[in-house]
């Protein structure tokens, strides 16, 4: 049975945002590994939007994102959204039934499935079928954007703490 994660970086405001700040050259690293353990993500559409940006080479790539493009490119992705008519390359484009085709996927596959966007998580977690909250606090205030809990934090229990790199901390609860 596979596991489903919703994990991202977070300010220490409580804010994510894949563009206002980036992940130093160890988190990166770290992100490259996960992503090549993952046994696929699900996605928001907005997120999913923001992602796309690793469906095509750029130039100015250094080796470290190019690694990222591959390991993320690889895996089966699953994007929840009622707006999209399409999805691009190994994506399979999720509009009804969602509840179903989440526990189908946690039900046939093993391993870890990452849970992409703070709105997905939200409906993921109030029909209980998250197992993990990976929350990488950075030193970054924003001030404003997307919570990480799109809602109310649901209960959760500490279950680990760990360094990443030179300015992350991880923090992983289970629900309580």
């Amino acid at each position: 049975m596979a596991k489903l994660v919703f994990g991202m970086n977070q300010s220490l405001d409580g804010y994510v945002d894949h563009q206002a700040f980036a992940p130093g050259p160890a988190l990166f690293g770290h992100w490259i590994e996960h992503v090549r353990g993952l046994t696929g993500s699900v996605y928001g559409r907005r997120l999913y939007e923001v992602m796309r940006y690793w469906d095509e080479d750029h130039p100015e790539w250094d080796a470290a994102e190019r690694d990222f493009a591959a390991a993320w490119r690889s895996q089966p992705k699953w994007v929840v959204s009622r707006s999209l008519k399409s999805v691009g390359p190994n994506a399979t484009l999720v509009a009804d039934e969602i509840e179903a085709v989440i526990r189908g996927l946690k039900a046939r596959l093993a391993g870890e499935i990452a849970v992409g966007g703070p709105d997905l998580a939200r409906s993921l977690t109030d029909l209980g079928l998250i197992d993990e909250y990976r929350l990488y606090l950075r030193p970054v205030v924003l001030g404003r954007g997307k919570p990480f809990f799109a809602g109310p934090r649901p209960p959760l229990r500490l279950v680990a703490s760990d360094l990443i790199g030179e300015d992350a901390i991880r923090l992983t609860y289970v629900p309580a």
